[in-house]
């Protein structure tokens, strides 16, 4: 999770190479059969804005930039069939004597909205982007892309499992409670919410753009995307910027399983850094002393759950008000979870009229309202309809007590039940990535959503890669969010000049 709404993977998995007439030929130049309408559309750019209460269209309209819908098909073995509309934005290159193409962005997710991103991410390129189209996207079932909702009163399908086992069996009725309303709502389209066909889509987008290649910027999830794209599409790269880098090998339905040691650390400096300032939150004088002040939490929410205003906060949810913040070792964000942590020992405590505050309760919201009800849909129908496979109930509960032993706070989180335990089996096998593509690839050592062993291994699998290693850094998402110089610099000069470094760089934090 980047933030709090955005449930960024450190993910995994295997199987074969995606097969059937889904996917291009994969040394086709030309669209494969049915699709050659999709790829020569003409796209009818106009403002973004879609009235006054659309911030995001209104920015993108006063930088310059112009929207338009793709058309694509549903599922790309039926291209006579149903389609949908894919909300794209562009950013154009103002150095037309120096331009590139257009670059790609996405903000991983699954299931985040991308249609501003050309105007956070043109900021942290300066002058560079001035030579690219920067491309926006909502992916297929996101934001104004047609946004999946299977009416969830809950805001995530990533919870912690609980104290007990008793607890854990409430996780698996939850589970499937939520499978069953996504196949109930919306089961018509879930076959075809995959990143295979989000990557196709993408493809489209550069036909329709006219482009023989693209280049490529995403984070977390989005570096998944990538990589997808690279497998069903090669040789259609130029420069290919992945931060935040989960490895393939690894992408399974447990998004967060491997984390636990990591999110261990990173939740032992926080608490050193609180202690430090233990006269400003009272959390504790020292580092084991804030870790018992967590422990006193979480076991009093597991007794009882606890209240914070309007919010009834349980064993499965108050494990995420630390986790969460644990994406980023930012001093302000640091502040904000030692603030959250202050508002959680008073509800410890049964004190009266707990109230959050707005970091806190803007959290509460998203994971115990069905606000955030769609983009927790999308999210969790990409993974199932990647990897979706019956592991067994007890499989489950058997990891959570091993993982419990390396982080109490993790280890039920990152090994809990996943909805995809009940989904019905992908229509496509999980992609292999097998090929070797030039790109820069981004992460820092203390990531706590994709570790830095998973950016190691396809470092290992791409030879022609570079790596970018931020060393000492707690931090999930670099370029442009962390304000590291030198590795802000290297993506930069990179997108700038499509030369690699010569070898991998190491960027302290």
């Amino acid at each position: 999770m980047r933030t709090t709404t955005r449930m960024h993977l450190a993910v995994a998995g295997t199987a074969a190479l995606v097969c059937g007439a889904t996917a291009l030929p994969a040394s086709a130049a030309e669209p494969a059969d049915g699709l050659d309408r999709y790829y020569s559309q003409t796209l009818d750019w106009g403002t973004c804005a879609l009235g006054p209460d659309d911030p995001t269209g209104r920015e993108l309209d006063a930088a310059g930039a112009r929207c338009a819908d793709l058309t694509v098909p549903l599922d790309y073995a039926d291209p006579d069939g149903r389609t949908l509309t894919v909300a794209v934005s562009r950013l154009a290159a103002s150095d037309h004597e120096g331009r590139v193409g257009p670059l790609f962005l996405n903000d991983g997710g699954p299931g985040a909205a991308g249609l501003g991103m050309p105007l956070t991410v043109g900021r942290a390129m300066g002058e560079v982007a001035d030579s690219y189209d920067l491309i926006g996207v909502d992916p297929r079932f996101v934001g104004r892309s047609a946004p999946l909702d299977c009416g969830w009163d809950i805001g995530t399908s990533i919870f912690s499992a609980g104290a007990d086992r008793a607890a854990f069996k409430e996780s698996v009725a939850v589970q499937r409670e939520l499978a069953d309303r996504c196949e109930r709502t919306n089961g018509d389209v879930l076959p075809y919410v995959t990143t295979r066909n989000t990557a196709r889509d993408m493809d489209v987008l550069r036909g329709a753009l006219g482009e023989r290649k693209i280049s490529y910027l995403g984070y977390s999830y989005g570096s998944y995307l990538g990589q997808v794209y690279t497998q069903l599409f090669p040789g259609r790269t130029d420069r290919m910027v992945l931060d935040g880098v989960p490895s393939p090998a690894q992408y399974s339905q447990t998004l967060l399983a491997g984390n636990e040691r990591v999110a261990q650390d990173a939740l032992r400096a926080w608490a050193s850094w609180a202690a430090e300032r233990h006269a400003t939150y009272g959390l504790g004088a020292t580092r084991a002393e804030v870790l018992a002040t967590v422990d006193r939490v979480l076991d009093a929410a597991a007794g009882e759950p606890l209240r914070i205003g309007d919010f009834t906060v349980d064993e499965h949810f108050a494990p995420l008000v630390f986790f969460i913040p644990l994406g980023s070792d930012l001093e302000e964000n640091r502040a904000a979870l030692a603030e959250m942590a202050v508002t959680m020992v008073k509800a410890a405590d049964r004190e009266p009229d707990v109230r959050p505050g707005p970091v806190l309760e803007e959290l509460l919201t998203f994971m115990l309202t069905g606000q955030a009800a769609p983009q927790a849909s999308v999210q969790t129908a990409i993974i199932c309809g990647d990897v979706a496979e019956r592991r067994g109930i007890n499989s489950y509960w058997k990891a959570v007590r091993s993982a419990r032993a390396v982080s109490p706070l993790t280890g039920p989180i990152a090994n809990n039940i996943s909805a995809c335990e009940f989904w019905d089996a992908p229509v496509e096998r999980p992609t292999v990535i097998d090929n070797d593509v030039p790109a820069l690839l981004v992460n820092a050592t203390g990531d706590t959503r994709t570790r830095y062993e998973s950016a190691q291994q396809v470092r290992a699998q791409w030879p022609s890669s570079r790596l970018v290693t931020v060393a000492g850094a707690r931090q999930h998402g670099i370029f442009g969010e962390y304000g590291n110089a030198c590795a802000d610099r290297q993506v930069n000069t990179y997108l700038d000049t499509g030369r690699l470094p010569s070898g991998d760089v190491t960027c302290r934090k």
